[in-house]
This record gives structure tokens, sequence and C-alpha cells, in this order.
């Protein structure tokens, strides 16, 4: 496989601009469903393949479950922000940095597969509870220096899941 390939299995995130409801409810599926997926991909694994990268110095599985909750908690935030205060501005963090502290390179994935479970079931309540204008709120993100709606961080973030649920599946060893 070439490397755009294992950076990207599932292609880069393009942005769709016009969606209707049932994207919507495609887009809340995939999140709903991420945490029951990562499970059953973990519980075939062994710890070898956990701490085996999923592409050249890329980051290794278990870094990458790591990554989906703290990225997916972060998101959660900054769309709980996006619903109740008016023009947020959200905090950026660095993933890499967060990806290399202990807890993240911990082989004991449970924890993170614990918070996915419950702050998805969060979130999909969330989600189900918007209505209408709900989805033109948005949020500031200073680092990419613009507003982010929350149909757009539902589309990405379903995006996000099923980019890195790739990850951990690909079968890839170095």
């Amino acid at each position: 496989m070439d490397l755009e390939t294992l950076k990207y299995p599932v292609g880069p995130f393009k942005l769709q601009t016009d969606f209707t409801e049932h994207d919507l409810d495609s887009w809340m599926a995939i999140l709903s469903d991420l945490p029951q997926q990562l499970q059953q991909a973990v519980d075939s694994m062994s710890d070898e393949q956990l701490q085996a990268p999923y592409r050249l110095e890329g980051w290794t599985r278990t870094q990458v479950i790591h990554h989906l909750a703290d990225s997916h908690m972060n998101c959660f935030v900054r769309c709980k922000l996006a619903l109740t205060e008016q023009d947020p501005t959200v905090k950026p963090y660095d993933e890499r940095a967060w990806a290399l502290t202990p807890d993240a390179t911990d082989l004991n994935v449970g924890a993170s597969l614990d918070i996915l479970h419950g702050l998805h079931y969060r979130w999909n309540q969330f989600w189900l509870s918007l209505e209408g204008e709900d989805w033109k709120r948005d949020y500031y993100h200073p680092e990419n220096q613009r507003d982010v709606t929350l149909a757009e961080a539902l589309q990405f973030y379903a995006w996000h899941s099923r980019h890195h649920l790739a990850h951990v599946q690909s079968t890839w060893m170095p």
C-alpha cells in the first residue's frame, strides 16, 4: 500500500456543504456505532498488534484509540458550547503532544473505550435533540481561523471516526 492510502484509508475529509436529514442521520449512526466497532476490533487483537503503528512513522493503534477519546471529548465540549453560548471561541490543543503523554501510550485502552462508549451515548443524545436552526449554531476555531457549524462538526467527526477505525483495523504491520 502507498503512504497516502495508509494515511487516509477512507480518503481525505471533504466537506459536504449541502446535506439532507438523511445525511445527518447517517453521520449520527456512524458516531453512535464507533465504540462498539472499536471494541470488536480491539477484542481480536494481540498486545503486539495494538502497540504496532498502523503505518510507518504513524501512531500505534493504542495511541489512535486514546486519541479518539481525547479528540471526541474536546469536540463534545465544543458542540455544547456552540449550542449554549453565543459565538464561543474554542481552545485548540496539540493532538501530537497529547498522543505522546504516558496515558496515551498506555497499552490498556479499556479506559478510553469506556470513555468512548459513554461519550458517544451522550453525544448521540445531544445530536438527536437538535432541531432546524440548531444545526447552524457554531463555534470559532482559532487554529483554523473560521466558524464551524454543528452540522459540519457532526460530518467531520463521522469521517474522523471512520478514518481512525480503519487505522485500528488495518492489517499493516512493520
